[in-house]
């Protein structure tokens, strides 16, 4: 069992001692087996030494400073948690509302009052009814669509109609399992830039030539010989 120090002892008679009303010199030497029975007897003489020790403190020299240490002094104790519950101020957001929601009000503003100008001055009159035994030559397909009509040309219907749409719809739809990468760096992302740049690429020049070089019969034809057949 291991031994208990003095001083522990002591403090522990103390205050046994207190409780039950008994002089400290019994309680202690009850738990220490007598062997610290003398130890109160000779306090006053560590006492006394203690009285004395001031004295002798003066003569006792500070330790020298070694050149180039600088000494500190400490003046209070933070606590750990007062700084690491310190939270970092947003300082690269916006909010939606005014900033966003101004923004797009001003822009739908603009649009609007374009669009508005430009019916004034550009008429844009219904056609007559369809008469499927006098179709108009050529039978164009709207914008959004004359991409497609310009590949059927190409292709037979079962592979520009189905085929190559589908295999394009598919592989937009692989690029977030394909491309793992979470960054949103432009020059991290050059996978899913040249995908993107090749469908967009693409679609654009097959609707660019459906509506400007294409006449009579779907035909080939050059826009500053025959003139454009396209009706907005």
């Amino acid at each position: 069992m291991a031994e208990i120090p003095e001083h522990l002892l002591r403090r522990s008679a103390q205050a046994k001692a207190k409780a039950l009303g008994v002089p400290f010199e019994q309680v202690l030497a009850e738990m220490s087996g007598g062997t610290l029975a003398a130890a109160p007897a000779a306090a006053p003489a560590a006492g006394a030494a203690a009285a004395q020790a001031p004295a002798a403190a003066p003569a006792r020299s500070a330790p020298a400073i070694p050149e180039g240490v600088r000494t500190q002094r400490l003046l209070t104790v933070v606590k750990a948690n007062a700084i690491q519950q310190v939270k970092r101020e947003p300082t690269d957001k916006v909010s939606v509302w005014p900033h966003l929601v101004a923004m797009e009000f001003v822009a739908l503003l603009v649009v609007t009052a374009l669009l508005t100008v430009f019916s004034v001055f550009q008429d844009a009159p219904l056609l007559e009814l369809a008469n499927p035994n006098a179709q108009p030559n050529p039978s164009k397909a709207p914008w959004y669509f004359l991409g497609l009509q310009e590949l059927l040309s190409y292709f037979d219907p079962q592979v520009a109609g189905v085929l190559i749409p589908g295999l394009g719809l598919a592989g937009l739809a692989a690029i977030p399992y394909v491309d793992r990468n979470r960054s949103i760096r432009p020059s991290d992302r050059k996978f899913a830039i040249m995908v993107f740049t090749f469908f967009v690429v693409a679609s654009a020049i097959l609707t660019t030539i459906g509506s400007f070089y294409r006449g009579p019969g779907f035909n080939f034809t050059f826009p500053w010989r025959d003139g454009i057949f396209f009706d907005l």
